[in-house]
């Protein structure tokens, strides 16, 4: 008995640390596998012994740690309880109606309407008392000051951010998080709303708390959400939850994970009952409401290695290391490669060198991640000399975590360029398929690239480039494709594509909204006021100021202009146009007339019409190439009666001339 109760006082520990870090944008203590794997464990001796020791994590709600004004929450936001196992689901069901919705991986936030207007925001915290963020609320996407619903309002959302926006900050940042949670969780720590914004969080809401109606349909109070402005997470109803069923919807849901196609990180999914009346009828056991929902966590699929070395990886001025090992089968997929991120993980977990034996999993079905040393070989050597210019390596620690980084001391080092190019051919920029930062990489270290215009003379290495690893006539005919079909573009992809000081995707789209690009650059050359831009909407004196700098510094102009030169410019389509004007589309699958998605999507909100992640009432047109898939959302759009339209079928209706 004595030895159970070590036990659990020593895993409580361990757990308690790990929220912690979780809640707080810190460096994680532990892998949610093995977090998962010690609550189990918890849980089974609690069972056991018949006791339950103080701070027990599975009797409280994880706290976050966001300094500021405390507030108690109107309606406690309790944990749900968590399954791996689609039989729990289908016995928890009873065979009434569910609804199957994301568990994103952010945030919880709590907003408050009264009268339509947005009266406060306020982080779950422990789940009673949380902190006011009010002041943060202009700086987070989808929290809109008014709704169109009068009376008392409580919404439940999750501040989340994408995984290319994280990818993004990454490339224009030298602060060092290790995925999108952690980046959202230390945003909302700041005070600075213009700091806070460039971080792109934004609130997906998930649970209507309150409203003066009464409506006791779950999936009627989500699409009263939809009504009164706001956009909901993503959700599908299951009218009959056998186990076969929630099965199909279940690898459904996964597979929208596994492919990527889901942009939001997630750490499984929500099953609530469709009856809230039902639902508010269960008790209260440890920190969670026995009928509330319930949790849909993913059995992360777990295989050995070895490690045959670490590669360090040069981005800006941060040294991260890599695990390169023998390849492994995992979730359908041959993985040899996965992110340590710091010395620190490193150390946390014991990397030694080559031999080491490893266990590897995906992530939450999507990243490669070392999650246990098995047995060590060796030590891990840490470079003193950058592996890319031979400079002075030092190792940093950031103050607030006592994270340990490398870092190259040369402010010169061609690795510096990398995140630039790699932005530069990102599907955001100039959309070169088949240019991964690996492989900008071994372009920039042969001498290839010296400037954004040489990527269109790579055809002058083509015998150079079969002779690497990795590349044949095929692969070097495919980039050669892709290279020539990225020179015709819009200027909003290309003012993107520069790797500019905060010009982002908006901000570009507000520059080119007032000038052209020759326009544009003429004034940043010669403006006398770096506030020049700031009366264009959503741009600002910060911004302004940054983009003429930016223009003004070194030899940018004329690098520019060599660009320009190798490139057919378009103007965005229809830019004063009306043809989409109060409708509301969904875009899903792949297209083939437009470049991506992204431009699909630019164009109907060039004519007035709006974009929205998922399928609802307030749906006027389904776009997918597949018209008669058995997809969620093409059977919630039959369900609602929402017309589907193949890309050809919106272009004949929307973009012909």
């Amino acid at each position: 008995m004595q030895e159970s109760i070590l036990e659990m006082q020593e895993l409580i520990r361990q757990l308690n640390e790990a929220s912690d870090a979780y809640y707080n944008g810190l460096p994680e203590r532990m892998t949610d596998y093995e977090w998962d794997a010690k609550f189990d464990r918890l849980k089974q001796l609690e069972e056991e012994t018949g006791e339950i020791l103080p701070d027990s994590p599975t009797q409280r709600v994880s706290e976050d740690q966001i300094t500021g004004q405390k507030e108690e929450h109107e309606f406690s936001a309790l944990s749900l309880a968590k399954t791996k196992k689609i039989e729990d689901l289908a016995k928890w069901a009873e065979g009434r109606p569910l609804w199957v919705s994301w568990k994103l991986d952010g945030l919880t936030l709590v907003a408050t309407w009264d009268d339509g207007k947005l009266t406060k925001v306020v982080t779950r915290g422990n789940g009673h008392i949380g902190t006011n963020i009010t002041h943060l609320a202009d700086a987070i996407r989808g929290i809109p000051k008014t709704i169109a619903e009068k009376g008392h309002v409580v919404i439940r959302g999750e501040a989340v951010i994408s995984y290319s926006d994280f990818e993004e900050f990454l490339l224009t940042s030298e602060e060092d998080y290790a995925n999108p949670r952690n980046l959202a969780s230390g945003s909302l720590s700041l005070k600075d709303v213009s700091v806070v914004r460039q971080r792109r969080i934004r609130w997906i809401p998930f649970t209507l708390v309150y409203t003066d109606r009464e409506i006791l349909s779950w999936g009627d109070r989500m699409a009263a959400m939809e009504q009164w402005g706001l956009e909901p997470v993503e959700r599908e109803m299951v009218t009959d939850p056998t186990e076969e069923n929630l099965n199909a919807v279940i690898e459904r849901w996964t597979k929208l994970v596994t492919d990527k196609i889901n942009p939001y990180p997630v750490d499984g999914l929500v099953i609530a009952y469709d009856d809230t009346e039902y639902a508010s009828t269960g008790s209260v056991t440890g920190h969670h409401a026995t009928r509330a929902g319930l949790a849909f966590k993913w059995q992360d699929e777990a295989a050995e290695s070895v490690l045959d070395h670490i590669e360090w990886s040069c981005a800006a001025s941060t040294i991260s290391p890599v695990a390169v090992f023998e390849p492994v089968n995992l979730e359908g997929t041959v993985v040899k490669r996965a992110s340590l991120c710091n010395i620190s993980e490193c150390r946390r977990l014991g990397i030694g060198s080559k031999g080491t034996r490893i266990s590897v999993i995906k992530a939450n079905k999507i990243i490669p991640k070392v999650i246990k040393v098995i047995h060590a070989e060796g030590q891990l050597e840490i470079p003193e000399q950058c592996p890319v210019c031979g400079a002075p390596t030092e190792i940093r620690i950031r103050p607030e975590s006592s994270t340990e980084t490398l870092r190259c001391t040369n402010p010169d080092c061609t690795a510096k360029q990398l995140k630039k190019y790699s932005r530069f051919v990102s599907k955001e920029g100039m959309d070169i398929d088949g240019l991964s930062e690996a492989t900008v990489s071994r372009f920039v270290n042969e001498g290839w690239i010296r400037g954004f215009a040489d990527f269109y003379h790579l055809d002058r290495y083509e015998e150079e480039m079969t002779q690497l690893e990795g590349f044949g006539e095929k692969s070097v005919a495919n980039l050669k494709k892709a290279v020539e079909k990225s020179r015709e573009t819009d200027g909003q992809h290309v003012l993107y594509a520069l790797c500019i000081p905060l010009v982002g995707v908006d901000v570009a789209k507000r520059l080119l909204g007032s000038y052209s690009m020759e326009e544009l650059l003429q004034a940043a050359a010669d403006a006398e006021d770096l506030e020049l831009f700031s009366h264009i909407d959503g741009i600002g004196p910060e911004k302004s100021a940054s983009f003429i700098r930016w223009v003004r510094e070194g030899d940018h102009l004329a690098e520019v202009h060599r660009l320009l030169r190798e490139l057919q410019i378009r103007e965005a389509p229809g830019e004063t146009g009306s043809r989409c004007e109060g409708l509301t589309f969904v875009v899903t699958g792949d297209v083939h007339v437009y470049k991506n998605r992204n431009e699909l999507k630019q164009y109907i909100e060039s004519q007035g019409g709006r974009v929205a992640g998922s399928v609802s009432g307030s749906t006027s047109y389904l776009i997918n190439n597949d018209v008669n898939s058995t997809s969620g959302k093409n059977k919630k759009a039959k369900e609602l009666g929402i017309p589907i339209l193949s890309e050809d079928e919106f272009i004949r209706q929307f973009a012909d001339a």
